[in-house]
């Protein structure tokens, strides 16, 4: 008598589609190796052994991993951090993190407790900064 009669996904046995400001997530327990790439914003509380290229922002849960390369527009590190971190905005670094390898970002917050062992560049990261042309080094492996 009352019941909207449009059809939608969910009466076919479909699942409803991700809007575009949905954002994307990693559970404790799971592990990927390989590449991500994110159009909102995603967050970690798993591992990721690869690259993750984010349009949004990444946190990565206390209980997450990553071991590889991040390019975002901001970041929220809680758990542990391995590789190359690109970030456009704002990396905010918490007590919990672990943080090792190089870090390029424009505004950088690194809260007391945190172990961060990084060399970190500060600064608008442009197409001609370091950042942008980033090379491994000769005993580095970058993982794909």
């Amino acid at each position: 008598m009352f019941r909207n009669k449009k059809s939608d996904s969910s009466a076919n046995g479909a699942a409803p589609s991700a809007g575009p400001n949905s954002n994307n997530s990693i559970v404790t327990g799971t592990r990927i190796e390989g590449n991500i790439m994110a159009g909102s914003d995603i967050r970690i509380d798993g591992e990721l052994y690869g690259d993750l290229d984010c349009k949004g922002r990444v946190v990565i849960g206390v209980d997450g991993t990553v071991n590889g390369t991040i390019t975002c527009q901001n970041a929220v590190i809680e758990g542990v951090f391995i590789g190359k971190l690109s970030v456009q905005e704002l990396l905010n670094v918490r007590e919990t993190a672990k943080i090792e390898g190089d870090i390029f970002t424009e505004k950088l917050i690194v809260q007391a407790g945190a172990i961060y062992n990084v060399n970190c560049q500060m600064g608008k990261i442009t197409k001609s900064s370091p950042a942008a042309s980033y090379q491994p080094k000769a005993n580095e492996v970058i993982l794909t």
